[in-house]
């Protein structure tokens, strides 16, 4: 009798570590985040390395631009070019080693509230040549590195680490770095941020600044387009908050209603005029909620965060966060029943939105340009509704949750997988 000779079972099928079957070089297991000392950019960057599974094992560096005097005027200009006049100026008329750039890599400590959840508690000043030279140095034992920056001030950096070692890297920029974007191998940006290649946003723009305050080009296959920003508020974040802040927010009597207040943009101007109908309006809907607690950002001007403060005081079953650690934000995320929002902010707006609850948006028709654009889309999906103070807020509506962080880590996935890499399982 012949003897049939079985098939050999595949190597994947016996539990082999992804390290062994396609190799070190191909898998991504760490990260570089690069930021420019914004936290709403930052935050995208890190919850996307969160989103990819490589929260553990990630570094941030950050872009540190010349501070104090002349400098807060020259922030316009390109990092690199606002360094060295800042150095042209100290030896005219100052102290030539006077320390207003940190220098080397020094190290800086992370506030808690703000980077905790991430696994970060420094950061280091950026180097493109000391980055790219580690990914290199360092491939072979490590694999490939995954740089994800944000920011106008990151984008040189960025661009020059991917030039400097592109064998060994895989370089994501998010907000649109405006041209060139094969400098890159991923930009993640909004849908709004082509507002000006519309027909109505090219009358907004005259002739001789259209090359500098727009995409040069319609995206092609390798921009992720997005409806908000991303941010580090997934499922999972969310589960956490929700049990550091069970004890506090948990007994309130509901349904809570979060407000979180913002601060005047160039693009969506406000004062006391919007504070005092968005006091008038909670007033209006007070009886019907449990509990109100109110926040306000670093950008709320004093004027308005003290009229609310003086209008809601005295009201018991209203809490004004008082800025002290620690931050509610994720708390309350987790466990508001409802959400009134000043239109300024797009990272605390996508944010919001991702939850699935209600949420009521004021001043949205103060704001221009492509932020109008945004505030249209999220009403043409269902995902936000005006505030204008005859709200139920005990009767619930849901809508599709924003999912950008989600889907742009799918796009990131399939782009690496196109190179031949995988992320670490």
């Amino acid at each position: 009798m012949r003897r049939i000779k079985l098939p050999e079972p595949p190597i994947a099928s016996i539990g082999m570590p992804e390290i062994f079957e396609a190799g070190v070089y191909s898998v991504v297991r760490r990260a570089v985040v690069i930021g420019n000392g914004i936290s709403g950019s930052e935050n995208q960057s890190i919850g996307l390395v969160r989103a990819l599974g490589l929260g553990h094992n990630q570094l941030l560096f950050r872009v540190i631009r010349p501070r104090g005097g002349v400098n807060e005027w020259l922030r316009w200009l390109p990092v690199s070019l606002h360094k060295r006049l800042d150095y042209i100026i100290r030896r005219l008329f100052g102290d030539p080693h006077s320390p207003t750039t940190p220098r080397g890599n020094k190290l800086f400590p992370l506030p808690a509230e703000n980077w905790g959840s991430a696994g970060l508690s420094s950061i280091l000043e950026a180097d493109a040549k000391q980055i790219a030279t580690m990914a290199r140095e360092t491939f072979e034992k490590e694999g490939p590195l995954l740089v994800v920056a944000s920011g106008r001030d990151t984008i040189s950096l960025a661009s020059s680490i991917r030039r400097l070692a592109p064998q060994n890297v895989f370089v994501i920029q998010i907000q649109h770095p405006r041209y060139r974007l094969n400098r890159f191998d991923l930009v993640v940006t909004p849908r709004h941020d082509y507002y000006p290649l519309t027909p109505i946003g090219q009358e907004q723009i005259p002739r001789f600044l259209r090359r500098w305050i727009t995409p040069r080009e319609p995206p092609d296959r390798h921009v992720v387009l997005t409806v908000g920003a991303l941010h580090q508020a997934d499922s999972a974040a969310l589960r956490i908050a929700a049990i550091s802040w069970h004890d506090e927010l948990a007994p309130l009597p509901k349904p809570l209603l979060v407000v979180n207040i913002g601060g005047p943009t160039r693009h969506c101007r406000y004062g006391v005029d919007l504070a005092k109908q968005l006091a008038e309006y909670l007033h209006n809907v007070l009886s019907r909620c449990g509990s109100v607690r109110i926040s306000f950002s670093r950008r709320t001007p004093q004027k308005l965060a003290n009229l609310i403060s003086k209008e809601f005081s005295n009201y018991p079953k209203v809490y004004i966060w008082d800025g002290e650690d620690p931050n509610p934000h994720m708390g309350h995320l987790a466990w508001a029943d409802a959400f009134v929002i000043t239109a300024d902010s797009v990272s605390m707006l996508s944010e919001v939105c991702s939850t699935g609850k209600p949420v009521y948006v004021i001043g949205a028709e103060r704001c221009t340009w492509k932020f109008s654009a945004f505030h249209k889309t999220l009403r043409e999906q269902g995902v936000v509704r005006p505030f204008t103070g005859k709200e139920d807020i005990s009767e619930s509506w849901s809508y599709p949750p924003l999912n950008d962080t989600a889907d742009a880590a799918n796009r990131v996935r399939e782009a690496l997988a196109e190179r031949g890499w995988t992320l670490r399982r």
